[in-house]
């Protein structure tokens, strides 16, 4: 009985020890891993993905270790831009106008149409209409100056009918002197195909008047040439099976990233379903069967969407007429701007030197040259600073304020883009 209780009393001791033991280490692995999770670092930022709170989606890599994507949105416009039609920032592809061009006679004029003696084709083309209506003029002196050979040009509209009437444009190609009163023959026109799509015929509405008299001439305007509304009748069809398109292509009239990248947006928001994926900077293509409604319709419903396109700041100058265009993102870092004129006057005043009464025979008039050179330096515009990052209504209120003129101006907007201050596109033409 003794022995037993002795027994039993150390086995509880034994297992006491080991219980206190095992609790023991396992504090020492956990504490173990805590400082291992510590002081590892991110497998992300080992492999130099991305870490939690930075701009880009995922926190970690992508299955199989490869980087994660980008989840980068549309730039927004402000809620101030300018919003535009889609209409007038796309062309629809295959929905476009055709060229057309035709070689006729405009008869009936006042004595100004060309002379054949410097305008043979016009005689030739007369001969060969007339002899078309049946009238022989082999071998006869027939040299008319009411008639001139004109060229016709028009466009065929997508979608014409035959029947339907276009407005043409008739210019002279001889030495005729004026449009004014006649009238345009039936006139064939082709396309860039050779086939005849339209005929041209009508009273002729010229842009200009001439006056002349024995002296003198007075021109106003261009009377060369002219128009005749809805002068042409198109007699041919283009094939062109709109309705059967499983894929539509908008180009961008100026093509840019975030205007493509705002259309296609905003088409989608419209429908209600990803129909519109941005192509590049100019083409948007459209899937019409996810859409759900025939093409006809779906651009009736798109083309009206208005969408604020991004520009490249640009300034334009006319050299010729001293215009100058800036845009309004047109930003000038800061600069030092003086501007000075140099004034070069140079006058001629010859002396004429002639013989005495009783000089010796031989003697000449002669020309003595005599001349007056200065050079004005004007003030000109003082040292002016402008600040960084200007705006456009900041930078015309400093330029007005310092008195610069047009020509000045772009003297200086170039010198300013040559060194490297513009923020813009400097054209010139």
């Amino acid at each position: 009985m003794i022995g037993r209780a002795t027994t039993q009393k150390a086995t509880t001791r034994y297992e006491g020890k080991s219980g206190r033991l095992w609790r023991a280490l396992a504090a020492a692995l956990a504490l173990f891993a805590l400082t291992l999770s510590l002081i590892a670092p991110d497998p992300a930022s080992a492999d130099g993905g991305p870490k939690a709170g930075n701009d880009f989606a995922g926190g970690g890599g992508a299955p199989g270790g490869g980087a994660a994507p980008l989840a980068l949105g549309v730039m927004e416009a402000a809620p101030d831009a300018l919003r535009v039609r889609l209409k007038d920032l796309v062309e629809f592809d295959g929905v476009r106008g055709n060229d057309l061009v035709g070689y006729g006679l405009v008869v009936g004029l006042n004595g100004t149409g060309d002379g054949l003696r410097n305008a043979p084709f016009t005689e030739d083309a007369l001969t060969n209409l007339l002899e078309r209506l049946g009238v022989n003029i082999t071998g006869e002196q027939f040299r008319p100056n009411n008639v001139a050979a004109v060229l016709v040009t028009g466009v065929l509209p997508p979608f014409a009918r035959a029947g339907s009437q276009i407005d043409v444009t008739v210019s002279a190609i001889g030495d005729a002197d004026s449009l004014q009163g006649g009238t345009l023959i039936m006139t064939p026109l082709n396309a860039a195909d050779g086939e005849i799509y339209a005929v041209a015929q009508g009273s002729v509405l010229a842009g200009g008047v001439v006056a002349q008299g024995a002296a003198e001439t007075v021109t106003q305007g261009v009377p060369t040439a002219g128009v005749i509304p809805n002068g042409a009748r198109v007699e041919r069809e283009i094939a062109f099976a709109f309705d059967a398109l499983r894929t539509l292509r908008l180009a961008l009239r100026e093509p840019d990233f975030t205007t493509a990248a705002r259309i296609s947006a905003r088409i989608n928001e419209a429908a209600g379903r990803p129909i519109a994926r941005m192509m590049d900077a100019g083409t948007v293509q459209l899937d019409l069967p996810r859409a759900g409604m025939a093409p006809a319709q779906l651009m009736s419903a798109l083309e009206n969407l208005e969408v604020a396109p991004a520009r490249r700041a640009r300034v334009v100058v006319d050299q010729r007429s001293g215009t100058i265009v800036l845009g309004d993102d047109v930003r000038v870092s800061r600069v030092a701007i003086s501007q000075g004129n140099l004034t070069l006057r140079i006058r001629e005043t010859p002396i004429v030197s002639q013989p005495n009464p009783f000089a010796p025979r031989g003697a000449e008039t002669i020309v003595v040259p005599r001349t007056d050179a200065a050079i004005q330096e004007d003030p000109g515009t003082p040292l002016a600073v402008v600040g960084n990052e200007v705006t456009l209504s900041q930078l015309v209120e400093g330029l007005n304020a310092l008195g610069v003129t047009p020509r000045d101006l772009m003297e200086i907007l170039k010198t300013v883009k040559a060194a490297g201050a513009l923020h813009a596109e400097f054209i010139v033409q």
